[in-house]
């Protein structure tokens, strides 16, 4: 019998299928999933949703009823995953190939363990995937926040192997989209790594970004990143370097490295016009903070760049290890690691109290959730130490 999943609990989006998904095909369990994004307007399936699955069920050779455009209802029968794995998902419209990796990168993570399976170099080769559709649009993580803080994030505190890499070939704006990832995932015979980041946010380390346009003037870009960094002195995060705007003296100073690379992408490069900013700042013993914000009609980029700053300094003075869009993204691999993993976080949020029930109605993971007096959360999670078995 399939498990039931009602897509309408709590946040009621398209995580509930992302994680439930991928959480199927990992455990060869069927779901039925009804109630699809019923709160939203319009409700049910997107196309990029469709596509979500379309490809997850390619991937685990598993077979799928009422993935149309607009359904709220779907089953979903898992089989075999096949390691290494050479897939292709295009959205068609703008919507996030960020968002399509995040079904398909748990599936792809574990290679099977055979009887004599025993040395590194018995693992197959990496699986790919040509992933289609927006890099930068609303609703979703642009995809520098997943290269440049979910990637490293997964390597660094759950083992996972430096070979996974996000290639952008071609970037895609709303709402033309258009743009192409090329993904390698190595797959891996051993459970993921517990995380430890429990006790403290750490020491600033440094900050990084990149402002990019396409088809429109480099200038923007410059102004974006102008804006972030005047914002960012005035709450007293101060460059290192001598071209730095000046701090607002008020504030505490802290003294840190700042780079915000400037990019215009060739004309070839993307389909249509549009620019964004991307920030990430990187703490002492591992956690990472993202701030993000995309170019809009009637908003200066000036403005657009201090927005992204905004977001920045919030979840810095939140006081985690992990931003709210990144502490929903690792519950999944809180869930499969072995051992007992801990987080220090801000506030949690509605998609990580999604994600954690999600986790914990198809799997055996159990997890805690701790509020600290100063107001920041500690999530603990006993993990099943998943592991693929032989087909």
């Amino acid at each position: 019998m399939p498990v039931s999943i009602d897509g309408s609990v709590l946040e009621g989006g398209g995580q509930i299928l992302r994680n439930s998904v991928s959480l199927s095909a990992l455990l060869n369990t069927p779901i039925s999933i009804t109630k699809i994004r019923t709160g939203r307007k319009p409700p049910g399936l997107k196309n990029q949703h469709r596509v979500g699955i379309e490809v997850a069920a390619e991937i685990c050779s598993g077979r799928v009823q009422g993935a149309k455009n607009g359904s709220t209802a779907i089953d979903f029968h898992p089989s075999s995953t096949k390691i290494p794995c050479h897939a292709i998902a295009d959205a068609v419209t703008a919507g996030s190939t960020a968002l399509l990796l995040q079904t398909a990168l748990p599936m792809l993570l574990f290679a099977p363990v055979l009887p004599d399976e025993a040395l590194p170099s018995s693992l197959p080769e990496p699986s790919t995937l040509i992933l289609r559709g927006g890099t930068n649009a609303s609703q979703a993580p642009q995809i520098e926040y997943t290269q440049h803080i979910l990637v490293p994030f997964l390597k660094r505190h759950f083992g996972i192997d430096s070979g996974l890499e996000i290639s952008l070939k071609k970037r895609g704006y709303y709402p033309r989209g258009g743009g192409e990832l090329l993904v390698s995932i190595p797959s891996r015979i051993e459970p993921l790594k517990p995380i430890q980041l429990s006790t403290e946010q750490g020491r600033l380390i440094r900050i990084g970004g990149l402002s990019h346009v396409g088809r429109l003037p480099a200038s923007l870009a410059t102004e974006m990143a102008g804006g972030a960094l005047k914002r960012l002195a005035e709450a007293g995060f101060i460059s290192s370097s001598a071209d730095s705007p000046e701090p607002n003296n008020s504030q505490q100073e802290t003294v840190i490295p700042i780079q915000i690379q400037i990019k215009r992408e060739r004309n070839d490069d993307c389909l249509g016009a549009g620019s964004g900013i991307v920030l990430w700042a990187e703490l002492e013993g591992g956690g990472m903070i993202g701030g993000s914000a995309l170019g809009q009609k009637n908003v200066s980029p000036e403005q657009v760049g201090e927005a992204a700053a905004d977001d920045l300094i919030k979840g810095l003075k939140e006081g985690g290890c992990v931003d709210e869009h990144l502490q929903d993204q690792i519950i999944i691999f809180m869930a499969l690691a072995a051992g007992r993993s801990s987080v220090l976080t801000g506030p949690i949020s509605l998609h990580t109290k999604t994600a954690i029930w999600l986790a914990e109605k198809l799997t055996e993971a159990k997890f805690d959730v701790v509020e600290q007096p100063s107001g920041q959360c500690v999530i603990a999670c006993k993990g099943i130490a998943y592991q693929r078995a032989a087909a």
